[in-house]
């Protein structure tokens, strides 16, 4: 199971802050969570940060990146401001 933690708006769609998942990959897993969460897609479609034990999977294999049980996946939501 990888532990999945997600941020500002993500947190009302999910209804909390931490959950768990088994998937192999990034892309794996953003599939299970948009099946269960749909508005979770709409929110991401702008853009996120995703990190795998703290490091942005920009920099790792992106939607690609393997996952093992323990490691720790952050998602960040775009955020606005001014």
């Amino acid at each position: 199971m990888v532990k999945v933690r997600v941020f500002a708006t993500l947190r009302g769609i999910v209804g909390k802050s931490e959950l768990e998942v088994q998937a192999e990959t990034v892309g794996e897993l953003l599939e299970k969570l948009y099946n269960e969460y749909p508005k979770m897609k709409k929110e991401l479609e702008k853009g996120a940060v995703i990190l795998v034990n703290g490091k942005n999977i920009e920099h790792l294999e992106k939607l690609n990146t393997k996952l093992k049980d323990g490691d720790v996946v952050s998602i960040f939501p775009p955020v606005g401001g001014g």
